[in-house]
């Protein structure tokens, strides 16, 4: 009998859809109610949407379900990115804790204050997160989440097929519009949280002379601005036709090591131009002093990223049963001829057949030890057992 499943059905019924996930998750699982499953549904409609994921938790038997909408699914080795379609996990966690949570934000005097979050105790291994990015801060919740929280936390941002008041969460059988809804493992978990960013980086490493809020003003004590045309004017052209496409910037996590190279960044997107300081605005608050360095997104770096991540994965876990994941919307088909390629590649690298999740508006994970919200990344949550060996090493190809 297998510890976890999977099952994917695209219908124009999303509810006849849910049904048929649901069940082919279940039939690894042979008579066993799962402990925890977890449901992501793509479509068009809010209620339909409600109704499938609703459909779904019903159908699994699970004793604990968290889902979302989303704009695309992930499962049973296959990625649906547009149409109408139901992805369902399932998990048998004996000796495990599973404790689910719906947050919301209310605002004090001081500013506001996020509820719902269970306490939290030694035992308490990784939490999973799925967020309304209308209604819930989640940029905000997850970096303070490193202090108050404590944990390593995945997962992503739910899909609103219709923009605000549109995205629908799931906690058991219970259909929510707002906030944010997420679990926390405890005890025997055997999980390893990991996130793949997929951007390589190009140019100098540079110290940040000048900023202010989330606008660089310099770097190595030359406009910012003006120090990007420079980086630019010196790459090839290949690299410049990536930099036009989709320039991101990289902030070293570790100021004291002695290269900064692939891996060693938060990456976080260039939003724009401040022309009348010649500054770069970015998607984040950097000080003065930090390291950073431009980088590019592509195939080949993200592919060649998502490997290494899982080699390290498999460092921890030479047995792979399972892998939730959370790939950016913006991967996919805009980024790989085969718009499966991250469920496709973890499959065959982690050698495990239950990979699921879902194409998400921001991706939630850890890297260098804290957690973030990520784009263009793939985050996941991998099950497995340390003290297993694996019955060869993986292919390299």
């Amino acid at each position: 009998m297998a510890r976890f499943g999977e099952g994917l059905a695209a219908d124009d019924d999303l509810v006849r859809a849910a049904e048929a996930a649901a069940v082919a998750a279940r039939i690894p699982l042979g008579s066993h109610n799962p402990d925890l499953a977890m449901v992501f549904v793509a479509g068009d409609d809010p209620e339909e949407i409600a109704a499938a994921l609703q459909r779904a938790a019903a159908a699994v038997h699970a004793r604990t379900v968290i889902g979302c909408s989303a704009s695309g699914v992930i499962g049973a080795g296959r990625a649906v990115e547009r149409g109408r379609a139901v992805s369902v996990w399932a998990g048998l966690l004996p000796r495990v804790r599973v404790r689910a949570f719906h947050l919301e934000v209310i605002r004090t005097p001081q500013g506001m204050a996020v509820l719902g979050l269970p306490p939290l105790d030694f035992a308490d291994s990784v939490g999973i997160l799925l967020a309304d990015p209308y209604s819930f801060p989640a940029d905000g919740f997850v970096e303070q989440s490193n202090e108050a929280f404590g944990l390593p936390l995945s997962g992503g941002l739910a899909h609103g097929p219709r923009g605000p008041g549109s995205t629908r969460l799931l906690l058991d059988r219970r259909p929510i519009e707002r906030g944010a809804v997420g679990v926390v493992l405890g005890g025997d978990v055997g999980a390893r949280a990991a996130v793949s960013q997929g951007c390589r980086p190009i140019g100098p490493p540079m110290t940040v002379t000048n900023a202010s809020g989330n606008v660089l003003l310099e770097l190595a004590g030359v406009p910012a601005a003006r120090k990007l045309e420079q980086v630019l004017a010196s790459l090839s052209p290949e690299d410049q036709a990536l930099a036009t496409a989709g320039l991101q910037i990289g902030v070293a996590m570790d100021e004291y090591a002695d290269e900064h190279d692939m891996g060693d960044f938060l990456v976080r997107g260039i939003v724009g131009l401040d022309a009348g300081r010649s500054g770069l605005v970015i998607g984040d608050i950097v000080s003065v002093g930090r390291t950073v360095r431009f980088h590019v997104r592509d195939a080949a770096s993200a592919d060649d990223d998502l490997r290494a991540t899982a080699k390290r994965v498999q460092e921890d876990f030479p047995v792979v049963h399972s892998v939730l994941l959370f790939s950016c919307n913006g991967r996919g088909s805009a980024m790989f001829a085969d718009p499966a390629h991250d469920v496709t590649t973890l499959r065959h690298i982690l050698r495990t057949d239950v990979v699921s999740g879902f194409f998400a508006a921001g991706e939630i994970g850890p890297v260098g030890g804290s957690n973030h919200v990520h784009g263009f990344s793939a985050s996941m949550v991998a099950f497995g057992d340390p003290y297993e060996e694996s019955d060869g090493a993986f292919d390299e190809d």
